[in-house]
């Protein structure tokens, strides 16, 4: 009889076990984020859900994008994203989950509506035969906003196995790692990074000319392109502009440490500096900064300096220390970073009010040995951006060259 009741107990136990050991939840996921009357899909993989040290990493194409801090508990699933202060949250059913995307920045943000699906790979279906026409090349693109203004922007796109990939630059930098494929509707491409998820649907009106809409979770943009190989935006040295009469930079703001910095400093004094408007909540920033911090690294004994202006999501030292010490770290950067401000004009006004027209996060100053300000660059076209990413370098390095030079 004891035997028996021993038996049953362990077989009650083993029931209990199984029925709270928590399945896996490793590999891909298929998600999408609500963008207006739209949903943009999006991949990400999932890690060691039944460990303490789950990760999840979002896929745009050649783009990977790792979240750590990751935890399944029960049937609740967090995924935080620290670089842009934000998280998912949703709940588990089967091989489906539903919940919300929220900024923590935004005071009681009720969050953009998400959902994935395990398993699916394929970010779109991709049409089942060879489409009539080819998306590939450069293409002069019009954004037409709701009242009617315009903004010329250019798309670089590439496809193999009816897969596209590329991005759109625009003054202020890139749409990112887009992906997507030719489906029934066209043409449709999404990227998700952590920040604000982005759909994009063109529809070919012939070989050279297509149509469609932009979609984020704030603006639906209509989109007109003509194919254009030699297409380019303005020259991004010609937008921000140092006002008349004024040739030098005089801000005095506090590093991450509290310390004040300025140009005056003996650090600085002699020396070629490169001074970078940025805020940590800016992926095209975080591209600006994947590129300075091993570039610093390997040119700083040349007598090249850089300073990271930082302007963040609040006028809060502590909550921006916290920010931007969190960029400093992911990117190794050995640069003084210094707090700004909060991120709007007024700030970048009142911090530089030597410099007129500025226009966009990132825009980066260029110092001669003397002090002078001599070339300011809005923007920053990044890795996604292909052969316009590889010309900024080339141009970035005979910049600095031409400076230490003098």
């Amino acid at each position: 009889m004891i035997k028996k009741i021993s038996f049953l107990l362990l077989i009650i136990s083993v029931f209990f076990i199984s029925c709270g050991h928590q399945h896996s939840r490793d590999g891909i996921w298929r998600g999408e984020l609500q963008v207006q009357d739209q949903q943009a899909p999006f991949l990400f993989e999932l890690k060691g859900t039944q460990s303490d040290s789950a990760s999840a990493t979002l896929i745009n194409g050649e783009e990977k994008v790792e979240l750590t801090g990751v935890s399944l508990r029960g049937d609740t699933l967090l995924i935080p994203i620290d670089a842009y202060d934000a998280y998912i949250t949703a709940i588990i059913s089967n091989d489906k989950m539903e919940g919300r995307f929220i900024k923590n920045y935004i005071e009681n943000d009720s969050g953009v509506p998400f959902r994935a699906d395990f398993h699916t790979k394929n970010r779109f279906e991709v049409k089942d035969k060879q489409p009539a026409n080819n998306i590939e090349g450069k293409w002069d693109i019009l954004f037409i906003s709701e009242n009617g203004d315009t903004t010329k922007n250019v798309g670089i796109f590439k496809s193999a196995n009816g897969i596209v990939t590329g991005s759109v630059l625009t003054r202020s930098g890139d749409l990112r790692f887009l992906e997507g494929a030719y489906t029934k509707k066209g043409v449709e491409l999404s990227a998700f990074s952590g920040l604000s998820p982005y759909y994009l649907q063109f529809t070919f009106s012939g070989a050279n000319n297509f149509e469609g809409y932009f979609y984020t979770t704030r603006n639906k943009t209509k989109l007109v392109a003509t194919r254009n190989d030699k297409a380019g935006l303005s020259d991004p040295y010609n937008i921000a502009k140092m006002k008349q009469g004024v040739s030098s930079l005089g801000f005095s703001l506090p590093n991450l440490e509290g310390r004040q910095v300025s140009l005056q400093d003996e650090r600085y004094k002699g020396k070629v500096v490169i001074v970078s408007i940025l805020g940590s909540w800016c992926p095209n920033c975080l591209d600006e900064a994947e590129f300075l911090a091993p570039w610093y690294k390997a040119n700083k004994q040349r007598g090249v300096e850089i300073i990271g202006l930082g302007f963040e999501r609040k006028d809060d030292f502590e909550y921006s220390k916290a920010t931007l010490n969190r960029l400093k770290t992911k990117y190794g950067i050995e640069y003084d970073v210094l707090f700004a401000g909060k991120a709007d004009p007024e700030g970048v006004a009142k911090v530089l009010p030597e410099v007129e027209n500025f226009s966009g996060y990132p825009t980066t100053l260029f110092i001669d040995k003397k002090g002078n300000v001599r070339k300011i660059h809005t923007g920053f076209t990044g890795p996604a951006t292909g052969l316009f990413y590889e010309d900024f370098k080339k141009e970035f390095n005979v910049l600095i060259d031409s400076l230490l030079a003098e």
